[in-house]
């Protein structure tokens, strides 16, 4: 049991790193797109701080993501593993087709797959504490509001500086796109590794009776209360998706920075900020919002200041796509993989 523990946690951190593998587009694409950092300079900047988050953002989504979409009672290290396998295949593959996808909501997807192929639909908590009804909800709403604070940030920037050049304008706003896409990746760490923190404190409490009485090393790995998160298991969680970053996903920086629409530094300053905005805010409420949804409305609402016809809607269509099959796709995986756990050596 030691053996398998210590391997599921392994494979939360390579999930944390392909999530910041995966999702640093969602920070550095705009700041790369406008040209004010170079790609190397920009990983490391977002990378720097992913980590800092620690310092700083509470640890209320981690608490949502142990006990609040699957019922404590049935979670077993088999289930744990199958819900990371079944969100790293949907990373993978969304990652090799340079799609946009969230690693939050495939997470989420594999969690409530491996748990109803565990325990039928009962499996699901709905009553008290259920985090299902506010995350179903941000999957519409996080893209929307990112796109009204993005849109409405532009108009007031392009109000206020509507006699200056276009030029003097982009040389005004590249500093400040330094900070507001610090601010943006100190979001990004804050809401995406704690997920992988209430996935490891998930495991640690369905296997904690088996770790009670140990008086070894292996008494680190007792852990009875998911309301509380072990800092070992933070520093873990925010260094494998700072490193991830750092490795950076270039395939969807691309998409994010060029595709969708064109940006400047300006564009650049307000998608950033619009998108952290709501990020930080979902991070308080203890919702594990999308920062891909997020970011990506916030580029679109951008993008629609200028006129319409900037954004590139057929590619932002196959995104919405994308993002609309990522929990039935991932609970379908997690489920198969469930199927194969279970077949090997039940737990």
């Amino acid at each position: 049991m030691v053996t398998y523990v210590l391997a599921i946690i392994v494979v939360a951190l390579v999930f944390d790193f392909i999530n910041g593998f995966h999702d640093s587009a969602n920070s550095i694409a705009t700041i790369v797109g406008t040209r004010v950092l170079s790609p190397f300079a920009a990983v490391c900047w977002a990378a720097f701080f992913n980590f800092s988050a620690l310092f700083v953002i509470k640890t209320a989504v981690a608490k949502a993501v142990a006990s609040g979409f699957i019922d404590p009672a049935i979670v077993t290290p088999n289930v744990i593993c199958a819900a990371l396998l079944g969100a790293i295949t949907w990373n993978l593959v969304t990652w090799w087709f340079g799609i946009p996808s969230s690693s939050s909501h495939a997470l989420i997807g594999g969690l409530a797959g491996a748990g109803m192929a565990k325990a039928g639909l009962s499996a699901l908590a709905v009553g008290h504490g259920s985090k299902w009804a506010q995350t179903l909800s941000a999957i519409a709403v996080s893209p929307l509001l990112g796109s009204l604070f993005g849109y409405l940030l532009m108009l007031v920037v392009l109000n206020l500086f509507r006699k200056a050049s276009p030029a003097r304008v982009d040389r005004m706003f590249r500093p400040g796109q330094l900070i507001s896409s610090a601010l943006l990746s100190l979001s990004h760490g804050g809401n995406d590794a704690q997920k992988t923190m209430g996935i490891i404190v998930g495991l640690l409490v369905s296997v904690a009776p088996q770790f009670a009485g140990e008086t070894g090393w292996q008494h680190f790995l007792y852990h009875a209360d998911a309301r509380t998160i072990p800092l070992w298991v933070e520093v873990a969680a925010y260094t494998s998706i700072s490193l991830g970053t750092l490795f950076g996903g270039w395939r969807i920086v691309n998409t994010m920075g060029s595709r969708i629409t064109k940006l400047r530094p300006v564009g650049g300053f307000c998608a950033e900020t619009g998108g952290a905005v709501v990020i930080l805010g979902a991070s308080q409420f203890g919702i594990p919002v999308s920062t891909t949804h997020t970011i990506t409305g916030s580029i679109v609402g951008v993008g629609a200041t200028q006129r319409l016809r900037a954004v590139r809607w057929g590619l932002a269509g196959r995104i919405v796509w994308a993002w609309i099959l990522t929990i039935p796709a991932t609970a379908v995986m997690a489920a198969i993989f469930l199927t194969i756990l279970q077949a090997i050596h039940p737990l």
